[in-house]
């Protein structure tokens, strides 16, 4: 029984997520920090999610690998939208000012970053990204837990191997903006429904990625 309910902790503790109101960002954060605390009460249910995810294509199909970052799904849920992610920053992360499609929580486990907050930005003829000033500045340390609106951009800068928990709502609109300042750039992004399955097989983590990243997440004791 008590292996049973090891396998089951995640999805269970997730269940309250998926009913939640995304648009209340102050309801996102009280569930969210309620499931981080579950989490780390508990974290053997993460680590038992992650000893079974080459077992579980649904969710192995869903982890992404880039130069800078890898991010690794624990949960995903089609009739919600909601989604569980661990993300693991590599030397050199940075990114450029962007908001998203979906509101979002995140608390960093390991490392910090440093983060810069810019502002509402639902796009439109007579708003331009690139000129956004930075409103906010914040260092984003062990334990800290933020929830961000889906309109806000913002952008990351993160140490070297930062972990972070990151749990995010469903997707209310097709796209988001990107803006490169030093340019005076800006452009749009669409999920991955717009995406050929060229895009899409170039950025999935292969099973020998996830088992490195795996083993690095067990290295440093997180779970």
């Amino acid at each position: 029984m008590y292996e049973t309910n090891i396998a089951e902790g995640l999805d269970l503790a997730a269940t309250a997520l998926c009913g939640i109101d995304w648009n209340d960002i102050d309801e996102v954060e009280k569930a969210a920090l309620e499931f981080f605390e579950t989490v780390a009460a508990e974290p053997a249910i993460v680590r038992s999610r992650l000893d079974e995810l080459p077992q579980r294509p649904e969710l192995l199909d869903l982890c992404e690998h880039y130069d800078i970052l890898d991010k690794v799904v624990l949960f995903s849920d089609d009739a919600s939208g909601v989604r569980i992610r661990l993300h693991l920053f590599l030397p050199g992360y940075y990114d450029r000012p962007h908001n998203h499609r979906w509101s979002y929580a995140s608390r960093i486990l390991r490392g910090q970053y440093r983060h810069y907050l810019f502002g509402n930005a639902e796009i439109d003829d007579q708003l331009d990204p690139t000129k956004l000033p930075v409103l906010q500045v914040r260092e984003e340390p062990v334990g800290g837990t933020y929830a961000l609106q889906h309109t806000m951009v913002h952008a990351v800068v993160a140490q070297p191997d930062t972990v972070s928990l990151v749990v995010r709502g469903p997707a209310v609109k097709d796209r988001f903006v990107v803006s490169d300042r030093d340019t005076g750039e800006a452009w749009w992004q669409y999920g991955a429904f717009k995406e050929s399955a060229a895009e899409a097989a170039k950025k999935r983590m292969t099973p020998e990625r996830l088992q490195e990243v795996v083993g690095r997440l067990k290295g440093w004791e997180l779970f």
